[in-house]
């Protein structure tokens, strides 16, 4: 990408913070928020598997019922779009099998010619209890919050990620293990209502110095 149309990063990042109350009354725009999406399932993984499910909430009504899940707190409830990012319930042979089916499609290649890739994912899968497979699927989620919360910082969406939740509640409500998948993380988008008194906050960070090891 060219340096002049490099869109500004560091700006975004600096202007972006966990918004802690949302205007309900704001809501993201379609054309904008189809951005948004598209950067998820986008997101990087481990072996490309995309072990996750993004769950988006837009229903007032279920919004409403999700709070007493969300311990009460009110960025659920009050933003745009609730995005709750979920990890797929078991990384099954067949799911590979299908993704290197996908995989073989979209490069026009041979399904054959992925056996050495196969292999080596299905190895990896089979080594692993199911404790570690789940601890593997749910770091992966992480990625793909990353990438949402930066992606929403460029589009000037605000967010806020949040591990407060009761995920056997939002399990539950949202039906998720009969989608495959279950939660992990939540992240609220949508826009800071104008009495948010932390949107006005300077950004508290260690400086490079101290966090950056150079070798």
């Amino acid at each position: 990408m060219p340096v002049e149309t490099q869109p500004d990063i560091i700006g975004a990042l600096k202007w972006r913070y966990a918004t802690k109350k949302f205007d309900p009354a704001k809501k993201i725009d379609a054309q904008t928020w189809a951005k948004i999406e598209e950067a998820m399932v986008l997101s990087a993984s481990s072996f490309g598997l995309q072990p996750w499910k993004f769950v988006v909430v837009t229903d007032q009504k279920v919004k409403e019922q999700l709070l007493p899940v969300s311990f009460n707190q009110r960025q659920p409830v009050d933003c745009s779009h609730l995005v709750v990012l979920s990890r797929i319930e078991a990384l099954t042979p067949e799911y590979i099998e299908k993704f290197v089916a996908l995989n073989a499609q979209v490069k026009n290649v041979p399904v054959e010619s992925l056996k050495m890739h196969k292999d080596m994912m299905l190895g990896f899968a089979s080594s692993q209890s199911k404790e570690d497979l789940e601890a593997w699927t749910s770091r992966q989620v992480y990625i793909a919050l990353g990438t949402l919360l930066t992606t929403a910082a460029l589009l000037g969406v605000d967010a806020c990620p949040m591990e407060g939740l009761d995920r056997a509640g939002y399990d539950s409500l949202l039906g998720l293990p009969e989608k495959g998948c279950r939660s992990q993380v939540l992240c609220a988008l949508g826009y800071r209502a104008a009495d948010d008194k932390y949107g006005g906050m300077p950004k508290v960070r260690f400086p490079a110095s101290e966090v950056v090891i150079r070798v």
